[in-house]
């Protein structure tokens, strides 16, 4: 398989409201997980996760029943499933975020597995409710079935550098509040209050989230007029972290974010993007790590791997 087709090409200009339209789809499926799992530290509870054809919340409990709600993008369903064997189809096509609020509603409480959810998204501005949101209504096939295939390959990677750390380590998950693929490292030691001020979101989130020192990555498709990046950086920043070395030479530290930036383009371009894409994100955390002193003795880890 080529790279091209691996790796496929994300121009934000051709697939910019459908990304937006989808975003807040993904923000409604998440609302649902995130109100019936119970809470685990960082929010890693409310999370979604990459599947070989999209996105999928996992099992979730509802009394004694689970159900499931898997993004299908390459036959363009939503699929819900309960564990009883019930289960309804939604067809993803363009439509309103409104219409796909009310079908979802439906199909949940046609299953018996109703759930309320604070129905505005987060983290956007402005933040438009779930059920008055006519504004985002586009879905275009073929730029979602590039998005699928641009989150398999990169969360294969980055399943790949998640196993190289002993340390308590977040899953590869997907959040849907800011519509990114993400893996945190954590060094045990706890980190100054997060000053918090993301839009239409609490405060004591992202402090709870940021209650420790991290080091994390992750992959972000784009948004605006900005193409698609790799980000990585640290949690409290330390000194001297943004004048550190980073790989590729494609990767920079933007002052701006305050993160180390690697561009998807730079990654889908490459000879080898697999190798390119796991030096950004361990050339980046040892930044992080060297910088705020970690005991990464203690914390890494250089195991068996597949195969052995």
């Amino acid at each position: 398989m080529s790279n091209a087709h691996a790796w496929p090409e994300l121009s934000i200009a051709q697939w910019k409201e459908t990304r937006d339209t989808v975003h807040m789809w993904t923000q409604i499926v998440g609302k649902i997980r995130t109100r019936q799992m119970p809470w685990i530290n960082h929010s890693w509870h409310c999370t979604l996760y990459v599947t070989p054809r999209g996105l999928t919340t996992l099992s979730m409990p509802h009394g004694e029943r689970t159900f499931q709600i898997d993004f299908d993008f390459l036959n363009h369903r939503l699929l819900i499933q309960t564990s009883e064997g019930g289960t309804r189809t939604i067809e993803l096509a363009p439509m309103s975020v409104a219409d796909f609020y009310a079908r979802l509603m439906d199909a949940l409480d046609a299953l018996g597995v109703s759930v309320q959810i604070h129905a505005k998204p987060n983290e956007v501005e402005p933040s438009i409710p779930f059920a008055e949101d006519e504004q985002h209504a586009t879905y275009d096939a073929e730029s979602i079935d590039r998005l699928r295939q641009a989150l398999v390959q990169t969360d294969r990677v980055m399943h790949q550098f998640r196993a190289g750390f002993r340390g308590k380590c977040s899953p590869v998950h997907f959040f849907w509040g800011s519509f990114d693929l993400a893996v945190t490292r954590f060094s045990g030691r706890t980190a100054p209050e997060h000053p918090g001020g993301f839009p239409n979101m609490p405060d004591w989130i992202t402090r709870e989230a940021y209650s420790h020192e991290v080091s994390s990555c992750g992959f972000w498709p784009g948004g605006g007029e900005q193409e698609a990046f790799y980000y990585s950086y640290a949690y409290p920043t330390p000194d001297g972290f943004a004048e550190c070395p980073a790989r590729p030479d494609a990767a920079t530290f933007s002052q701006e974010m305050g993160e180390f930036i690697l561009s998807y383009d730079a990654v889908r371009q490459s000879k080898s993007p697999d190798a390119d894409l796991l030096a950004f994100f361990q050339s980046t955390y040892e930044a992080a790590a060297e910088k705020a002193s970690w005991d990464r003795a203690a914390l890494e880890w250089d195991g068996p791997r597949r195969g052995e």
